[in-house]
């Protein structure tokens, strides 16, 4: 798109004046589309904290610690074993934790 140059400029009082009656047309737009949604519906996806889970069933499977694996002993996530960084104490520290 061409931009022709030689226009005048608009000053700092052009542009806010302008801006204002943008939001303001923008305000009026947005209201206007606004739509009507059933507060039962958005409540529905809700988890409260607390809540009873205990009809629900996991559907992960999980497989016990491999033999090139290590448990690190702040985090206590399981790691493979290049992400050893110390072994201190019979402990094993992962190189995120050391």
């Amino acid at each position: 798109m061409a931009t022709d140059y030689d226009t005048p400029r608009k000053t700092d009082d052009d542009v806010n004046e302008d801006s204002i009656e943008e939001l303001k047309a923008r305000r009026v737009d947005k209201s206007a589309s606004a739509v009507d949604v059933d507060e039962f519906d958005q409540a529905e996806g809700l988890e409260l904290p607390g809540a009873d889970l205990s009809n629900e069933e996991l559907s992960v499977r999980v497989l016990p610690r491999q033999a090139d694996e290590f448990t690190c002993a702040r985090c206590f996530l399981v790691h493979h074993r290049s992400q050893l960084a110390k072994e201190k104490d019979g402990q094993q520290i992962c190189v995120d934790c050391a």
